[in-house]
């Protein structure tokens, strides 16, 4: 219905319907790329995907080439309000000629007091298209001027903002059927978005208008048909509220879907299996890792009820998909992580940036794959991506920064960035670099004189790559070793050895834009990931050798990787004494609060970091931002979380987001999180738990219900609601025991998503005294076994306790069964 109502509206609106055609003919031009945010566009929801939608970047970059050398120029001559800001973002346009100002109070007054509308621009350090907006619009004087004079202008950094991005996002999907950054966006003095689009080039092309021309558009608009504009974009609002802050129909789901979610969504997503790539859905392909988890979960679930060649199927759909992506180009072989997306079906060339979430999601489903196979290919991927994150991304202090920039330039003194430039190679090179070794070498990695990225049609449809190569693996390891008449390990050895030589040329090139912020939801998806790694990786068989870019660190390594990133958001970005977050760190922490996602992200490490051997600070701390999560984001009376504590009067929309998408939905996470913090603690504590979970969950029943697939991951809570015994893992034994973390890590060395792992030091007053107030079963346990030589695991379920177990294999063989 709000479609259909906002399209209705907008069909009465020359200035609307002008903007329709502008973003709708995109999809005839030439391009290089689409983004899409993989939510099914068959679905019925209000809001369809997220789009890129770009021209040629060819015909971009050559237009940018042209204007980039008055950048330097211009950042001498113009000065304006975002140099005194710290994000990244922002920064990128303190010289620009347009008199940008950051989203606060003193830029609505202006346009209150100039009675003129607001342009509003949305994007992030690291987007590429966001790039080319600025150095074809921003940076020029007759772009500046038109927008000087007629609007007041406002610059918002996305991962600052999320919540004002989500407001004119969901506006400008909502209207015209797809968004994506740079979000463009014009506005009411009151804030009321009036129309919308995301990348315009500076002039008509194609039989598209140009940003000048509409910019004109606008302002004749603002001027002659204010009304019916300012009408349209309350309407707008009002109706975007009501759909996105629905409210639960029953205090918790039906049981049937609460059974079926998980079954449902795995057989949609299955029907979009690619077979011959892996992946799921067609190009562009992204990891999305809540799919996996989905995956994995029904895989799981399958097997446990004997359904083995069914399960066997979901297993290998998943397992497939992780090796595309690992031998694909989106992964950097030579320095190890994640790219952001492939642009073609067979995972080669890639967006080349790289975000923090995907690294942090991916680590975790490769380290779900190792331990469900044994197979050291998916812990080695694990390895690659956290020691990339050591090396590259990680503060002295220990807090982990954002993103690398897709764009660099080629060599000292180029005159514009590329995109990729940094990342990929010519055949010459790699013969002047590897010499003996590049033939093997370029064999391996599908590198050819006129360049690799002929895979598919959409690999690089205007031959931006000619001659250049993305390295890719084409064939196994064993075959490709026998070829060469070398041991696979001996092979192994030189491609190591290759891979460090490029590596280290690779650091004289100018390295990629990296953005410093310190993003707390992001941290606690990495925290997760390097606390899992630090006894999951324990699995590996001892003589396990890796070669560069993997270090080869003793696991435990990891886990204080995960402590430090903790520590550092506690000391930085936390305030003891409200209890409260705050949402990124650069240079001091941001202006903005934090946001749903940061407490349910960092919920969600700081359980792993305690289940894994963390100490019992972690829990506790978990267990405060809980209820302060509870406090600012739950709707008590229409259940599940807002995205914002909604005390912000310039922040329209107070949103319960559902989708996980790139990032998992703040809400999903909650789900999971209350029903493991409910396995934790009893009494009305856990029922209170259990009860906000219910009620979230019947929040999103038609969702679950109808549009699955757009929510993997509460597919999978709802799942864990209805299981009617959680498995406990109760460790007691002594911290400084070298055994407890053999027992830690057998307990995290079999593959269950419906488990909680706790452990106890009967010597410790501080844990007796928690255990004590919160889960007296625990406490006694730990009295009973006080006097134990050895370290004590009993694994319980359904009221009982097995019996107890006292080394680290038989513990496993346990889990087992």
């Amino acid at each position: 219905m709000l479609m259909k109502s906002l399209h209705l509206l907008s069909s009465t609106i020359l200035l609307h319907r002008f903007a329709s055609r502008s973003i709708a003919s995109l999809s005839s031009l030439p391009r290089r790329r689409i983004i899409v945010r993989t939510r099914n566009p068959s679905f019925s929801s209000p809001f369809p995907p997220i789009l890129f939608r770009p021209i040629s970047s060819g015909k971009v970059l050559a237009m940018a080439e042209e204007s980039s050398s008055s950048t330097s120029s211009s950042s001498q001559k113009h000065t304006n309000r975002l140099a005194a800001e710290h994000s990244p973002y922002l920064l990128q346009h303190a010289h620009n000629p347009v008199d940008w100002y950051p989203w606060r109070g003193e830029a609505f007054e202006e346009a209150r007091k100039r009675d003129v509308p607001i342009f509003l621009s949305i994007g992030y350090s690291t987007c590429h298209w966001c790039h080319v907006m600025e150095v074809e619009s921003f940076e020029d004087e007759e772009v500046a001027k038109l927008l000087n004079d007629s609007f007041v202008s406002i610059k918002v950094d996305r991962e600052e903002r999320p919540d004002v991005d989500k407001v004119y996002m969901s506006f400008v999907q909502a209207l015209y059927g797809g968004g994506g950054w740079p979000l463009s966006v014009f506005l009411s003095p009151d804030l009321k978005p009036l129309m919308g689009g995301t990348y315009f080039p500076p002039n008509d092309n194609y039989g598209r208008p140009g940003f000048k021309t509409l910019l004109r558009k606008v302002k004749d608009a603002w001027d002659s048909k204010r009304d019916t504009l300012v009408k349209s974009g309350t309407y707008a609002i009002e109706e975007l509220s009501k759909a996105l802050s629905a409210s639960a129909g029953a205090d918790k789901l039906s049981d049937g879907i609460s059974r079926e979610a998980v079954s449902i969504c795995a057989k949609q997503l299955s029907r979009s299996y690619d077979s011959e790539f892996g992946g799921f859905g067609s190009a562009p392909k992204f990891p999305r890792p809540v799919e996996i988890q989905l995956m994995l979960y029904h895989f799981k679930k399958l097997k446990e009820s004997g359904k083995t060649s069914e399960a066997d199927e979901d297993q290998s759909m998943v397992l497939f998909s992780l090796q595309g992506m690992a031998n694909g180009g989106m992964h950097d072989h030579i320095g190890g992580g994640f790219h952001r997306y492939s642009v073609d079906e067979c995972w080669h060339v890639p967006h080349f940036e790289k975000m923090l979430y995907d690294q942090g999601q991916l680590a975790n489903v490769y380290l779900d794959g190792f331990i469900i196979t044994k197979d050291v290919m998916y812990s080695y991927v694990a390895r690659d991506i956290l020691d990339y994150l050591r090396r590259d991304m990680i503060a002295p202090e220990g807090g982990i920064f954002s993103a690398e920039d897709a764009d660099s330039f080629e060599f000292e003194g180029a005159k514009r960035k590329k995109e990729g430039a940094f990342y990929i190679w010519s055949s010459d090179e790699i013969d002047e670099v590897l010499g003996e070794n590049a033939d093997l070498f370029k064999e391996h990695y599908y590198v050819k004189k006129s360049g690799n990225c002929d895979l598919s049609s959409r690999s690089d449809p205007h031959n931006e790559f000619a001659g250049k190569n993305v390295l890719i693996e084409r064939n196994e390891m064993s075959a490709m070793a026998s070829k060469f008449s070398l041991s696979v390990e001996k092979y192994q050895e030189i491609l190591g050895e290759c891979r460090k030589k490029l590596f280290d040329v690779r650091l004289n090139r100018p390295k990629p834009h990296l953005d410093d912020k310190i993003i707390v939801s992001w941290n606690g998806l990495v925290i997760s990931s390097f606390a899992r790694a630090s006894k999951m990786l324990k699995a590996e068989p001892e003589s396990t050798k890796y070669c560069f870019p993997v270090v080869n660190s003793q696991p435990e390594e990891y886990i204080e990787v995960a402590e430090k990133a903790a520590l550092f958001i506690r000391g930085n970005l936390y305030d003891e004494q409200s209890r409260r977050l705050q949402h990124s760190y650069r240079q001091g922490p941001s202006k903005a609060p934090a946001f749903l996602d940061d407490y349910a992200f960092l919920i969600t490490g700081l359980l792993d970091l305690y289940e894994n051997g963390g100490g019992i600070e972690w829990l506790k701390w978990a267990i405060k931002l809980q209820e302060t999560q509870d406090e600012l984001y739950l709707d008590r009376e229409g259940g599940a979380y807002f995205n914002t504590e909604g005390q912000d009067p310039s922040v329209l929309l107070r949103v319960k987001e559902d989708h996980d998408g790139a990032e998992p939905s703040g809400n999903s996470v909650s789900a999971i999180n209350l029903v493991r913090l409910a396995s934790i603690v009893t009494g009305e504590k856990a029922d209170s738990y259990l009860n906000t979970a219910h009620r979230l969950l019947a929040v999103f029943e038609l969702r679950l219900r109808e549009m699955a697939v757009a929510v993997p991951l509460m597919c999978c809570a709802a799942d864990m609601i209805s299981v009617p015994s959680r498995k406990q893992v109760v460790l007691v034994g002594s911290k400084s025991s070298p055994e407890l973390n053999n027992m830690l890590s057998a307990a995290h060395s079999v593959y269950d998503p419906n488990k909680t792992v706790i452990h106890i030091d009967p010597s410790n007053s501080d844990e007796l005294e928690f255990w004590e107030e919160h889960n007296s079963n625990v406490a006694e346990m730990a009295k009973k076994n006080r006097n134990s030589e050895k370290v004590v695991a009993l694994v319980c379920q359904h009221f009982t306790c097995s019996p107890p177990v006292f080394d680290s294999s038989s513990l496993t063989r346990l889990l087992s069964k």
